[in-house]
């Protein structure tokens, strides 16, 4: 995996401009703060990035991949807001569930997602070298 960052572009915090990878997908669906159970343990929106992360991790590991092999990551937050005032909070989380591993990353605030008690979704994209 190769990250690309145009010359004479600021180097981005916390996400890549561009990856470039050759090697088997794996793909996530959207996935939420709930757990195994389909259950949100908290309302809290700390909370949620943290469990979408281990949920992330997880389908991974499903897939024999892990956050290294990470090329991108879609996130939809309902509160732009919140996600800018809790940012230093968020990369803790983020660090801590999936390391230092930065892929190409969107940040999209929707009216709502799907699961109304959701305030975090994410899509993620790996790719697993052969």
């Amino acid at each position: 995996m190769q990250i690309i960052n145009p010359e004479g572009w600021k180097r981005p915090k916390g996400y890549a401009n561009g990856v470039s990878a050759s090697g088997r997908l794996v793909v996530t669906g959207g996935l939420v703060g709930w757990d195994e159970n389909e259950e949100f343990p908290s309302d809290d929106f700390i909370d949620q990035v943290r469990q979408v992360l281990y949920n992330v991790r997880a389908v991974l590991e499903a897939g024999d991949a892990a956050p290294e092999h990470l090329v991108r990551l879609t996130w939809y937050i309902t509160d732009k807001r919140e996600y800018l005032a809790r940012l230093k909070e968020m990369g803790e989380a983020y660090r801590e569930v999936l390391g230092k591993n930065f892929p190409a990353m969107a940040m999209v605030e929707v009216a709502a997602l799907i699961e109304d008690r959701a305030k975090v979704e994410v899509e993620a994209t790996a790719v697993v070298p052969e």
